[in-house]
């Protein structure tokens, strides 16, 4: 995987060029590009200055920390001083291993001492620059709803009742895969089809870095694959629609309850003892963006806390996409706009082939990756793609 990502990482920072295709074969392993081999990244510089101030204000914050008494504020610094800590040990560590390298260079002037030193200075001159890209990565610019919980919703597109099974068989793989990262999964909504599978299904996915691993999930998800209502074997294209929102904190939406219309209503079941007989779902709509959230469970009370969790997350969706469409087109992402109606990947189930259209991924492991034991394959070139180019852009910063 390591290997994976670093021709991504490579393909990345060069601006304006499409990342090379790599596939894996039917078993997994991936064919070795030769240029890959003696690919030694150039060293990066980090700015004294840029470090110099990181540490001054980890400081700082550990100052303020021990003289807060009001309790906001301490819960602000504590959240800043985890974000800062890791970024400020690597810095003195950095520091640390620069100064040990400098020593060897005058241990290297005498001849006595050169052959001894050799090995040390040569397990330094590969330990400094990657220390230096990792340090680099943390000081670029980053989401900062990177390790918030996230809103998941899945919709069937085009292909009717294939349609609605595809997004059941795509939200138990998100499920599967929340599972194996000890995230709980809540359902916040649900539609079910008439052959299975779902219309529509929304759910809250709680943990630490939701957001940032299955954000680049949003976008269209099509499959090809002969649908089990098919009589004659015949390939049909399907397609569902996945978004993926951060949960939004009280403090960054603010809404007024004079903007909002509370409707209950009785949520449809399989009949007989499952029929909710009370009007305990929930319909809530943001008058001034016409924005609906609904949500069915059998408490009344609940449903309308969880519609309105989900309100504050497409709204502040919607900030987040206006920001986004208001930065320069040089800027954007080869992982893609974020768009929904943007084709993001392709399930081809005859040959067992997952493709990603953004980073020319292609993989053949389709049946691990459906069960979420495998998404990670998809994933984690995406982040490392993602990582390269915030990476080139500090680059250019400090050019």
């Amino acid at each position: 995987m390591a290997k994976l990502a670093l021709r991504i990482a490579d393909a990345g920072t060069r601006p304006n060029v499409a990342p090379r295709p790599f596939t894996l074969d039917r078993k997994g392993s991936r064919e070795t590009d030769p240029s890959l081999q003696s690919c030694a990244k150039p060293p990066l510089r980090l700015p004294q200055a840029r470090l110099d101030q990181v540490l001054d204000r980890f400081r700082e914050v550990e100052a303020r920390m021990g003289a807060a008494t009001d309790g906001a504020e301490i819960v602000k610094l504590s959240k800043e001083h985890a974000e800062l800590k890791p970024v400020a040990e690597a810095v003195e560590r950095l520091a640390k291993l620069t100064a040990e390298r400098a020593e060897l260079d005058v241990m290297a002037a005498d001849p006595e001492m050169a052959d001894m030193v050799r090995d040390e200075m040569a397990d330094l001159d590969e330990k400094l620059p990657a220390l230096e890209r990792e340090l680099a990565l943390m000081l670029a610019p980053k989401d900062k709803d990177e390790n918030a919980s996230a809103i998941l919703e899945v919709r069937a597109g085009t292909g009717g009742d294939e349609a609605a099974l595809f997004a059941g068989d795509l939200f138990r793989m998100y499920q599967r895969y929340a599972q194996l990262h000890g995230w709980k999964v809540e359902i916040d909504s649900i539609s079910e089809g008439e052959m299975g599978g779902y219309k529509e299904i929304v759910a809250s996915i709680t943990g630490e870095g939701v957001f940032g691993r299955l954000k680049f999930e949003s976008g269209v998800h099509r499959v090809q694959r002969v649908p089990a209502t098919e009589a004659q074997g015949r390939i049909h294209t399907s397609a569902a629609t996945v978004a993926v929102l951060p949960e939004a904190e009280d403090v960054e939406i603010e809404i007024k309850e004079s903007d909002l219309r509370i409707d209950t209503y009785r949520s449809s079941g399989a009949g007989g003892q499952h029929v909710n007989k009370t009007d305990s779902a929930v319909r809530i709509t943001h008058l001034p963006t016409g924005v609906v959230v609904t949500s069915s469970e059998k408490s009344q009370h609940q449903n309308r806390a969880r519609a309105m969790k989900n309100l504050k997350a497409r709204l502040y969706d919607m900030q987040r996409e206006a920001l986004d469409s208001a930065r320069s087109e040089a800027r954007k992402s080869q992982v893609g706009s974020g768009d929904r109606s943007e084709r993001i990947r392709t399930y081809n189930f005859p040959q067992g082939r997952v493709t990603d259209h953004r980073i020319n991924l292609t993989l053949y492991n389709l049946s691990r990756i459906m069960e979420g034991d495998a998404l990670d394959d998809v994933i984690n070139p995406l982040i490392a793609e993602d990582q390269a180019e915030r990476l080139a852009s500090l680059e250019e910063s400090f050019s």
